[in-house]
């Protein structure tokens, strides 16, 4: 197939591209520095003979409006780039856990799960746990100074290598709606994964937990996030394994 990757330089991105070319699949990346502006439109060709969008793409804040804002837009843009340029098949990812959770990062995630559905390409959609990559994520997010500030979460990460074979996978397998979630193989407090990353790196900077306010903290500290427990679709590598091989 051709492959349209959106967010094909980020954390899963970056391994979709990889793996769809490993498995021979002719793969056109959208991304900023590709020239392509998610939210602007895209060139007349940029989409000319691909098959399938896998939609990886992404924003770093917290506000709900903002984000909203950027989803909607690169989701607009696909479905109607895509549709004129024939594509039959739109993958997107997201968030285990997040329905009803209305405010932040989620509350955008939600909207865009609606536009997915809700449009004119034959889709699929994925929501995957957060990433092993999280911790790494939190510390360069939480620093202040040397102090690193980590919210109070429940977690089931899974590798994003893991996550984007699942990816390639679907848009192999065509539209499905729906596909099954997918979670890591063990729970985590992610706070305990910051300090252990961090060990790692021979790093002694100080770390403190703390809890998030509104819906969003509360969906991180009950664990919500981690998806069912029964989800049939799990990740293999742990993130102690993950630490001992990155």
């Amino acid at each position: 197939m051709k492959v349209a990757v959106c967010g094909a330089t980020g954390v899963v991105g970056s391994h979709v591209r990889r793996l769809a070319r490993a498995r021979g699949h002719e793969v056109v990346s959208l991304t900023r520095s590709s020239g392509h502006d998610l939210t602007k439109g895209l060139s007349e060709d940029a989409l000319a003979g691909v098959d399938t969008i896998i939609d990886v793409s992404g924003i770093q804040t917290l506000s709900r409006k903002r984000a909203t804002d950027y989803f909607l837009a690169v989701s607009r843009m696909l479905q109607e780039a895509g549709a004129a340029a024939g594509v039959s098949h739109l993958v997107a990812l997201s968030i285990v856990g997040i329905d009803g959770v209305t405010s932040s990062y989620y509350g955008a995630k939600e909207e865009q799960e609606r536009a997915v559905r809700a449009g004119v390409l034959p889709w699929t959609l994925l929501r995957a746990a957060q990433f092993h990559e999280f911790a790494a994520q939190t510390i360069e997010r939480g620093s202040v100074g040397p102090l690193v500030v980590v919210p109070r979460a429940r977690v089931r990460p899974v590798a994003a290598a893991e996550v984007a074979d699942a990816l390639v996978a679907l848009a192999e397998a065509g539209p499905a709606g729906e596909a099954t979630d997918l979670v890591g193989p063990r729970d985590e407090i992610l706070v305990d994964m910051v300090r252990a990353l961090l060990a790692r790196r021979a790093s002694r900077r100080p770390v403190v937990e703390v809890p998030l306010p509104g819906a969003m903290g509360k969906a991180m500290s009950s664990g919500r996030l981690r998806g069912a427990p029964d989800a049939s679709q799990q990740g293999r590598q742990t993130f102690a394994e993950w630490l001992d091989q990155s």
